[in-house]
């Protein structure tokens, strides 16, 4: 296995190589009877020669784009197929050498990071040469589809379905783009017949097709009845993801008809900016078929270094787990690639936004002409295949390169600036936008991220500082202030990227280790930690609030230390997000209307120590756990300031409540409250976060007597009618390390079939803050974990994600609180 140990430095010399992929083999068709003959590459990666019976047909040097060549006069009924490559890490290096009128930053990676330089000289994942959170495996080969197509007449490339509601009349209308290769070297008429059933429209269209590239747009007009019982796709939490099913038939003169099915899917997407009341800056956020919608979810980085181990399998468990933690969105990162079809089908089916950016991340770029033509192609390409997904609500530029540029990452003199902001501007606004603009009108366009919004395109596209809190978007990291410290926290329009590292699960480290390695400070554990003084930054922050641990037995240390970097990492971003939550209605000294929080990340590339929630191979970490309930559409947020407790109501339902809010406070010593409080008639307005409740603390403690803010802890929730419940939220009021009263727990559990799931009922003598369940490589995920278990029983749940058994899963349980932590 490439992940195994250190194999990533091991294997370094086949990226150094070069490669030829070859197969001979026979035409399964008739060649004399087919006008136009192509071979064509949907994914090359990346620099390569490409020859049929030793002729040379063209060559590649852009892995997003596809390439097609005309193979009509060359192929035989028996053929030699070759694809040579040149290994992308000399080339990336050559590309640089050439560019000698000025150095574009970065040269190199960090050292820390063990990976290949210049990779911003080629038009490759730039992850594969590594990243502060994966290894360098600058793949080469074929990783798409390579097919040969034969037509006569025409052939339909890219086919796209848009819908725009026209307010003026009320009505949907559905923008369908037919792209075509045209073979005869006349124009072909002919007609085309769109029919939605569901929506009782059919329309009929004469076309003509002009020979070469040939497009074709049609605008149907869904029948007016049906047009205000059109159901619109929702984001996940929000409403139905309904698609309606098209069937679009082309029948040209030729006599050869091409029949399209496919889904279209209705909904409006904006981003607004304009000014807030009561502050300078402008809103960003974005609004859902005329609804504003909090964006909550996480920042998606490839799956894998190898990019054909990503199967629909995997994609489906990872996307359906964010959908399972209640996210409506993710960020397709600038990094890494655009995602396969399968991955925006998925998310047009389960609600998730994706926010896409295009491949370009944290460096600046050539813009030489060759370089410009390859980006013009492929993002013209990318748009073309994509556009169809209602998921995808915005394409952005890039990730962190305006901020580059602003901040100055890449110590660039003064004087030299006009050149890079030039680049800056013809390469993501000249170029990259222009191309967007031109392939799609319906959904909005920035330039980076972070971005200061129409600030930055009022400054000329680069603004002073893209960190702006009153503007656009921000990315936020800290890791030495205290991460309960909500007042470290920027009050931003939107977080697009903040986050906090832990290890993955000791099961998913024992695939890729041997028992040498099994320590924090071990050779492998400083080889898997691709952040600078990464695993130093977690011991600090850990050491905030608990006590490390001391243990003699060096593997029961490590599984302690992992177990809590997985609780501070939570418990971190947790603070962090309900913060952004509870900014979401307010303003303050001209900060808040915070309308979107995306945590960094929310995958694994491998088995790692990273900000992940998920690890890989799927297992959710205590932060995906947490994530469930921080991004529940109905959660009670507690903070302290000047000794006073806020408690805030925040909600992402369509209406409002009037709920009860029950405030318990508990002796850490004790499984009984020391009191409780239950506030009635709370109203908490629909998608909004307002202050229901505020006490002083030391009030709170007086009237639960016999607690001081050591001794005590605080936990409450919001309940309404029909059943409808918040998840249980807790505030701590000491650091965990200074807790008083906390016991050495028997926390026990027994396990029980029902149907497809299992029960898992647990017991506790004592409070147990931070309870664990693990079921090692057992595949699956639990109700909940990581919770704080102040009842002597709970009740959790465990979804398998493949057959086990009662027996399987006992044998393979730890449980793990705080107080195990030795």
């Amino acid at each position: 296995d490439p992940y195994y140990r250190f194999n990533d430095v091991i294997y370094r010399w086949i990226s150094l190589d070069n490669w030829t992929y070859s197969r001979t083999f026979k035409t399964p068709f008739d060649i004399r009877k087919w006008q136009k003959v192509n071979l064509v590459f949907e994914g090359v990666d990346t620099v390569a020669q490409i020859l049929i019976n030793n002729m040379t047909l063209g060559t590649t040097d852009n892995m997003f784009n596809r390439y097609s060549f005309d193979i009509t006069s060359m192929i035989k009924e028996v053929n030699f197929v070759e694809v040579r490559f040149l290994s992308a890490v000399s080339y990336a290096a050559e590309q640089s050498r050439c560019h000698k009128a000025y150095s574009v930053p970065p040269a190199c990676p960090p050292p820390v990071q063990k990976g290949e330089c210049h990779a911003n000289f080629i038009r490759k994942e730039q992850c594969s040469f590594s990243w502060d959170w994966g290894p360098s495996f600058p793949t080469q080969g074929i990783w798409k589809d390579v097919r040969i197509e034969a037509y006569n007449h025409y052939h339909l490339i890219y086919f796209s379905l848009t819908s725009f509601f026209v307010k003026s009349a009320q009505q949907w209308n559905l923008e369908i783009e037919s792209i075509f290769d045209v073979a005869s070297s006349k124009p072909i008429a002919g007609l085309v017949t769109v029919n939605i059933p569901k929506l009782q429209t059919q329309q009929t269209f004469s076309v003509k097709l002009q020979p070469g590239e040939g497009s074709i747009v049609l605008l149907v007009n869904i029948n007016k009845v049906r047009s205000s019982t059109v159901e619109a796709w929702w984001p996940n939490g929000h409403g139905k993801q309904t698609g309606y099913n098209v069937t679009t038939t082309f029948i040209m003169e030729a006599g050869y008809q091409i029949e399209k099915f496919s889904k279209a899917y209705f909904r409006t997407v904006e981003l607004v900016q304009e000014p807030i009341p009561g502050s300078p800056g402008l809103s960003f956020y974005f609004r859902i078929n005329g609804r504003p919608i909090f964006i909550k979810g996480s920042n998606w980085i490839p799956a894998d270094s190898f990019q054909d181990r990503v199967t629909y399998d995997t994609l489906w468990l990872l996307l359906k787990s964010a959908a399972d933690a209640n996210m409506n969105a993710l960020r397709v990162w600038g990094g890494g690639v655009y995602e396969q079809d399968e991955f925006y089908d998925i998310c047009d089916e389960l609600g998730i936004m994706i926010w896409q950016d295009f491949m370009f991340a944290c460096a600046l770029y050539p813009t030489d002409q060759n370089y410009l033509e390859s980006v013009r192609a492929e993002v013209s390409h990318q748009v073309r295949r994509l556009k169809s997904h209602p998921s995808i609500i915005l394409w952005s530029g890039n990730n962190e390169n305006e901020a580059a540029i602003a901040s100055n990452w890449f110590s660039i003199p003064y004087a030299d600036r006009e050149v890079y902001i030039k680049d800056y501007v013809t390469l993501y606004v000249k170029n990259i936008r222009e191309v967007v603009l031109t392939e799609d009108e319906s959904r909005p366009f920035i330039a980076s991220s972070p971005t200061n919004g129409l600030e930055s395109v009022k400054e000329g596209w680069l603004s002073q500082n893209p960190y702006d809190t009153r503007y656009g978007d921000t990315h936020f990291y800290d890791y030495s202030n205290d991460c309960w410290n909500w007042t470290v926290y920027p009050k931003t329009r939107f977080a697009s990227e903040y986050g906090f590292q832990s290890w993955p699960s000791f099961s998913t480290i024992e695939k890729v280790s041997s028992t040498e390695d099994w320590s924090y400070t071990s050779n492998f554990s400083l080889h898997r930690q691709h952040h600078e003084n990464g695993n130093d930054q977690m011991l600090q922050q850990i050491g905030h609030h608990f006590k490390l641990p001391q243990s003699i037995d060096p593997i029961k240390k490590f599984k302690d230390m992992i177990y809590l970097t997985q609780v501070m990492q939570a418990q971190c971003i947790k603070t962090e997000t309900e913060f952004y939550h509870f900014s979401r209605s307010e303003i303050v000294k001209g900060e808040g209307h915070t309308m979107g929080a995306l945590y960094w990340q929310l995958n694994d590339i491998w088995q790692a120590p990273s900000w992940a929630s998920l690890e890989y191979g799927g297992k959710w970490k205590l932060l995906h756990y947490f994530a469930q309930n921080f991004f529940a559409p109905l959660l009670p947020v507690a903070y302290e300031d000047k000794g006073m407790l806020y408690i805030y109501g925040v909600s992402d339902l369509h209406v409002d409540h009037k709920l009860t809010l029950r405030v318990i406070v508990h002796a850490w010593s004790s499984l009984e409250p020391v009191c409780t409080l239950a506030k009635d008639g709370v109203t908490v307005k629909a998608q909004s976060a307002v202050p229901i409740y505020k006490e002083s603390i030391n009030d709170l403690l007086e009237r639960c007597r016999n607690c001081s803010r050591k001794s005590c802890v605080i936990t409450f929730c919001l309940v309404g009618e029909g059943g409808l419940q918040s998840p249980t939220n807790h505030h701590f009021l000491s650091s965990l390390k200074d807790a008083v009263g906390l016991e050495k727990t028997q926390l026990t559990a027994s396990v029980s079939q029902q149907d497809d799931i299992y029960i898992f009922v647990l017991q506790t003598t004592a409070i147990a803050p931070f309870v664990s369940l693990d079921v090692g490589s057992i595949k699956g995920r639990f109700s909940d974990n990581g919770f704080l278990m102040t009842e002597k029983k709970k009740v959790v749940a465990f979804y398998p994600w493949e057959p086990t058994s009662v027996e399987e899963l006992e044998k393979s349980l730890t449980l793990t609180s705080l107080v195990d932590v030795v």
